[in-house]
């Protein structure tokens, strides 16, 4: 059943343009399959390999979000600004559609508020991996400022991005050319926390969605 289920993820991601992150791209993936699916799969079916409800369509935007990192890999070369660049353009086909999937995955369901702790691990995750892409050294404490800026930093990007895709990549050239200023203003825990937080609920509440 795993093996089907990200089988049938992977050939949903390239149909999120055309059909969003929704139940009904999950369904249609069956129809990509090498020997197509006669139909789209049921929505008991959908419900049984992804979760009920929009816990379907929060598996597919972790499974987007996942495939973004792996994206961050073949930048044109090791450094943080191409690294996290790479990471903005895989958004680019779908930016219009980001700030109601970012929206799915901070709102428990039926409640308006946001809880940032899947905000929190996006950002973390794409600073990991940018770290990993240029063989970052830091240890002790360097490491985790070195994180938290790039996490700050990339967000700060990304919400821009969502406003004003075409100067996105000059937005995060600017923050990175002003790291240091950013490792500071974010250094403590509660304050990255709390910068993540309302960075996402300002957007999301701007587009009119909570």
């Amino acid at each position: 059943m795993a093996g089907v289920r990200t089988r049938l993820l992977q050939l949903t991601l390239p149909l999120v343009r055309s059909h969003g992150f929704t139940r009904h791209a999950l369904a249609q993936s069956v129809l990509a399959l090498p020997a197509p699916h006669p139909e789209p799969l049921s929505d008991t079916a959908v419900s049984a390999l992804f979760g009920e409800g929009d816990e379907a369509r929060r598996t597919l935007i972790e499974a987007w979000l996942d495939e973004g990192r792996k994206q961050m890999r073949h930048a044109p070369s090791r450094s943080i600004k191409d690294v996290l660049a790479a990471r903005l353009r895989y958004n680019e086909s779908v930016v219009d559609l980001l700030p109601e999937a970012f929206a799915t995955l901070v709102t428990p369901e039926g409640i308006p508020f946001v809880d940032p702790r899947p905000a929190l691990s996006h950002a973390a995750k794409v600073a990991d991996e940018a770290c990993n892409v240029v063989n970052d050294q830091s240890v002790g404490p360097s490491w985790y400022a070195r994180r938290t800026s790039i996490a700050a930093i990339y967000t700060a990007a990304e919400l821009h991005q969502l406003t004003s895709p075409k100067t996105a990549e000059d937005f995060l050239s600017s923050l990175l050319e002003s790291s240091t200023k950013v490792e500071s203003a974010v250094s403590e825990a509660s304050q990255f926390t709390d910068y993540i937080a309302k960075s996402w609920a300002g957007i999301i509440k701007s587009r009119g969605i909570i």
